[in-house]
This record gives structure tokens, sequence and C-alpha cells, in this order.
């Protein structure tokens, strides 16, 4: 039996692929369970048009997102801190290079921001994820505060 998966099921296939499986596996327990439904001609079409859509919205997407990752790979911050003797006191996160960001007019939600434990003044890169494969690295000095 042919089904269209809603959804990703391990050791079958992503959503929006078409599989054959046993036809109790998919009345018993992938239609009701809401990760599949039947591959008739009419869903067929549908999800053909739902998957073009969805290409032309993915493209924008992704154009939107690399060219935000030029204008962050072209900043360069200053994050200034509490210090002694070169050693920091806490660390630098990523809400402090999102709120530094923030400041310079560029919008990233600290979570997508991924920095390795800053712990002493100097100069250090950090990644920002901005969508599936669309990464930018962002350069960042960390100072000591006068």
């Amino acid at each position: 039996m042919e089904i269209i998966l809603v959804k990703d099921v391990e050791k079958l296939g992503f959503a929006n692929d078409i599989v054959s499986v046993a036809p109790g596996y998919a009345n018993n327990y992938l239609i009701p369970q809401g990760f599949a439904r039947a591959a008739t001609a009419s869903a067929k079409k549908v999800l053909a048009e739902n998957i073009r859509q969805q290409s032309h919205k993915e493209a924008k997407l992704v154009a939107d997102a690399e060219a935000l990752a030029e204008k962050i790979a072209a900043l360069s911050l200053r994050i200034e801190v509490k210090a002694e003797e070169g050693k920091i006191f806490g660390s630098v996160t990523g809400a402090d290079l999102a709120e530094a960001m923030k400041g310079r007019g560029v919008e990233v939600d600290r979570k997508n921001i991924v920095v390795d434990g800053v712990k002493t003044v100097g100069e250090y890169e950090a990644t920002v994820k901005l969508y599936k494969q669309v990464r930018a690295t962002v350069k960042f000095s960390v100072v000591a505060a006068e």
C-alpha cells in the first residue's frame, strides 16, 4: 500500500515522502496515529503542488538568511566586561553577543548563537545559526571595562 508520510518516521522516511508499506501497518498504525495518509491520485496532486509552493518559500528564506549572514560576517563586535589580569568575571554568552548585535542593527535570537567558553580577554569567533544549513561567523573582541 502506498502512503504519504505527514511526519518523519524513523527507518521509513521523511515528511512528504511517498512510501510503500504493508496495508496492516498503514491502516492500523501510521494513518490512525497521524503519521501518514493514503496516497490517492488526488492526494499525490495536492502533495506535488504543496512541494512546489514550499520550494518557492524555502528559496526566499534561504536568500534572506544568506543576506543576513553577509551582514553578520561584516560585523566586528566589541564586548566590554569586568576583568582582572586578563581573566573576566563570568563568561561571554550568546545573550551578550545578541545584545551587541542588536545595538548594531542586527536582530538575532540568542539561542541561535553558538559561542564556546570565553573566559579571558581577547579575540574570538562565534557561529550564528540563521536557517537550516545557513551559518554565519561573527568576530568579536572581549576587552576589560575601564
